[in-house]
């Protein structure tokens, strides 16, 4: 990427910008809670929570896919304090919503508000001087920003107020981007056009989306369904969530580690590494035999550590494909929309509690997500090449 946009942005302003994308996915990150106590208090049944979740992931995307095709960088401000306004007044009409349809309802036009905060820090991100190394900083804040707020909402706001504080919390964290967007800049240059940067899609350019899509499929679906795999292998339900908590932590290891490397790492090497050592992962749980507790903890930290590792190499692909930054201002939508299509394939193989078959699904997803990798290699200009627009310190 260039960097004249780049030199616009200070520290504070970059700070804010991905305080305020964090806030935004902070639902999705506590959804097993607070749509397991909507369950548990008979607010939604168990077959529409699914439907709920895999909703409000959706319409994160495609608000984000939204905000890119129509709304102004100009009025940045503005928007994210519309937006976030919006997402907390329906995180509080939540507590109203009863029934399937109406949470449904509630909860996709949160992820439509919540989607337009996400396009506005994507923004802030694809213009500074390092956008890969600035997006593995933010999806490692994302990661110790939901597994605080699971905490606290798990062991104070639910144990106290039930589902409904939890909502309340949610809704008035929603709300701080209307005082962090005063620290946002003003507004943001746009992105080159399509006529001076060259950008058109074609199949060099919808490869890397998809590639994306692919491995947040993979991730997602296994994800999804760790707990009854883990008690298929031999863990009990303390264990299982015990286990889920560790790979929380080695996502955050992982994001760590990608951070420092992605200046350093050839992109489509590391994405081929990445889907082959996801498919190995899923393709060795499959066959594992009950009670291989052991092996089956560290296939899924190892699980752990390659989600977030993979995520800022999506945006030095992105950038390969695209030198504009056009491309990667939709990154987080191929990996929304991924995120929810996984746990729905993967639903399609589950035989009542029998979720044996998932690690097949989630083994396919990662080999064709590799060979959409390669893909993209024989289709770019130099997709081998490291992040090389990107190589400035931000």
């Amino acid at each position: 990427m260039s960097s004249n946009h780049a030199h616009e942005l200070t520290l504070g302003q970059i700070f804010a910008a991905l305080a305020i994308g964090t806030i935004a996915v902070l639902m999705i990150g506590v959804q097993p809670i607070l749509l397991g106590e909507l369950v548990e208090a008979k607010q939604v049944s168990l077959e529409g929570v699914g439907i709920v979740a895999m909703g409000e992931i959706v319409t994160l995307g495609l608000g984000v896919v939204l905000g890119d095709a129509m709304l102004p960088w100009s009025r940045l401000k503005l928007i994210t304090i519309v937006a976030a306004v919006l997402a907390s007044c329906l995180d509080m009409l939540t507590l109203l919503a009863v029934g399937d349809g109406q949470l449904t309802a509630v909860r996709m036009a949160a992820g439509l508000a919540e989607g337009v905060l996400i396009w506005g820090t994507t923004g802030v991100v694809v213009r500074t001087a390092n956008p890969a190394r600035v997006g593995g900083i933010f999806f490692v804040t994302q990661t110790i920003a939901q597994a605080t707020v699971g905490a606290v909402l798990a062991n104070w706001v639910i144990p106290h107020a039930g589902w409904k504080g939890g909502f309340m919390l949610l809704g008035g964290l929603t709300l701080l981007p209307c005082v962090l967007a005063y620290k946002q800049p003003p507004r943001l240059a746009p992105l080159a056009s399509p006529v001076v940067s060259g950008f058109r899609w074609s199949i060099s350019t919808v490869l890397p989306l998809l590639v994306e899509f692919m491995q947040m499929a993979t991730l997602g679906s296994f994800w999804a369904y760790l707990e009854p795999l883990g008690k298929a292998a031999g863990l009990d339900a303390k264990a299982a969530q015990t286990l889920i908590a560790g790979v929380l932590a080695m996502q955050v290891v992982g994001g760590i580690v990608a951070t420092a490397a992605v200046r350093r790492l050839a992109v489509v090497p590391a994405l081929v590494v990445g889907s082959a050592v996801m498919a190995l992962i899923t393709a060795t749980v499959y066959q594992l035999p009950s009670g291989s507790t052991l092996i089956f903890s560290i296939a899924c930290a190892l699980f752990g550590f390659v989600w977030l590792f993979l995520l800022p190499f999506h945006i030095g692909l992105a950038f390969l494909a695209d030198p504009s930054g056009r491309l990667a201002v939709l990154v987080p939508a191929a990996q929304l929309l991924g995120s929810a299509f996984g746990p729905l394939m993967a639903s399609l193989v589950v035989r009542g509690d029998d979720a044996s078959a998932v690690p097949l699904i989630s083994t396919a997803f990662a080999v064709a997500a590799g060979l959409v990798v390669l893909l993209t290699r024989r289709n770019g200009k130099t997709m081998a090449s490291p992040t090389s627009h990107a190589s400035k310190a931000l």
